[in-house]
């Protein structure tokens, strides 16, 4: 009768304290990518979500904190309207403790089970479009660098869980939030590429996230009111029965021929999505990646130059660094990195390209050789209103 009378207690001091409603939205240009409604009440919340990466996915979540505010208990029952239909409700488990974390997944196919080891590190869950799981991820690192009384610059590791992803392929992951002062921090993982942003008020709640230094360039807004994810999710699940939502950035391969040299250019191509690209989403001054995802490869079978520079035939990675007045074409020996993983050490060189303007937008970003006489031909880089433009000549 103690135990059961003392686990009352429990639950009532997890249930108290006023009830919270918040949410949050997340877009990519004009795009919206999910919409989340929250309750919470003291160390429990609750999440209604619908999101589409780029399948619609509807999501209700019931989530149990520990003091120190990282997840003890998940429940996520996961509805995907485009699966097969003993694939389409999922229902995921998670129990963490300081040293383990255990997930079970369970849909119309059986249940699946890892437990994994944290190794000591704080463990929490990630889902791509999911920010409360986001908001709760940066809550706990700051409450455990407040109680470390670390400031400004300093880092706070952290480990984290996958609901979406085939766990069973992939153990946990490191993150590591970095305190950037003025209510500010960045996070950076081992799934995201790039350098995520946030700011919070004085509560440590996260008002806002960009993306704009990662892969996935979305803006995300914390929201007072709750927005109706039911009736969101199903105009989503309408228009994906019309056809797939727009690939955040398909893969695309061109191949040329100028002068029997055989030339191929495989890259990602983003969608404008109504956001302003130089000096915004592409930054002045900055190496840009030159597409999305992984390096831009390009691959010539003769000795070539391209724009001045002397190629050997062969395979390279392709960067610009866009300027307020220009763009510099840099041609690198690496391949295979990802578009994050530029190394300037491996640089064959630097050459400034020709800039024109397209004759209409361009809204996928787009790769093309265009042979011009014989020996010669153009390099041409369209996106939006720009056309860069670097000449090729083969030797």
């Amino acid at each position: 009768m103690k135990r059961f009378y003392l686990l009352l207690l429990g639950v009532a001091a997890c249930s108290t304290g006023p009830e919270e409603h918040y949410g949050f939205i997340a877009r990519l240009g004009q795009d919206t990518l999910s919409v989340e409604s929250v309750t919470r009440r003291g160390n429990k919340l609750t999440s209604d979500e619908v999101d589409r990466f780029p399948r619609v996915r509807r999501r209700h979540t019931e989530i149990t904190l520990a003091d120190d505010g990282s997840i003890r208990h998940l429940e996520m029952d996961i509805h995907t309207p485009s699966e097969p239909e003993n694939q389409r409700d999922r229902h995921v488990v998670a129990d963490v403790t300081p040293t383990s974390v255990h997930v079970s997944k369970k849909d119309g196919t059986g249940t699946k089970q890892r437990t994994f080891d944290t190794g000591g590190g704080v463990a929490m869950a990630h889902v791509p479009q999911m920010y409360s799981l986001y908001d709760l991820y940066f809550a706990a690192a700051l409450a455990r660098a407040k109680k470390a009384n670390r400031h400004a610059g300093d880092t706070v590791q952290m480990r984290q869980f996958y609901i979406d992803r085939e766990f069973d392929n992939f153990p946990l992951h490191r993150g590591i939030v970095r305190l950037a002062g003025d209510n500010k921090a960045e996070i950076s993982h081992d799934w995201l590429s790039g350098i995520g942003e946030a700011t919070f008020d004085s509560a440590d709640h996260m008002l806002s996230y960009s993306g704009a230094r990662t892969t996935y360039k979305v803006d995300v807004t914390r929201l007072s009111e709750l927005p109706d994810v039911k009736a969101i999710g199903e105009r989503f699940a309408a228009a994906e029965g019309k056809g797939p939502v727009a690939s955040l950035s398909v893969r695309d391969t061109t191949r040329a021929i100028i002068a029997n040299a055989n030339f191929m250019v495989d890259y990602g191509r983003p969608l404008v999505r109504g956001r302003v690209l130089l000096g915004n989403i592409i930054p002045y001054d900055r190496v840009w990646r030159t597409g999305a995802n992984a390096a831009t490869q390009f691959s010539t079978s003769k000795n070539i130059t391209l724009a001045g520079l002397r190629l050997p035939a062969g395979t390279y990675t392709l960067w610009t660094i866009p300027h307020a007045n220009g763009v510099e074409l840099i041609v690198n020996k690496q391949t295979g990195q990802w578009g994050t993983g530029y190394n300037p050490k491996f640089d064959l060189g630097k050459a400034p390209m020709i800039v024109d303007t397209t004759a209409a937008p361009v809204e996928k970003f787009a790769i093309s050789i265009v042979p011009v006489i014989a020996n010669q031909g153009n390099l041409v880089m369209e996106w939006g209103p720009f056309r860069w433009i670097a000449p090729i000549a083969v030797q």
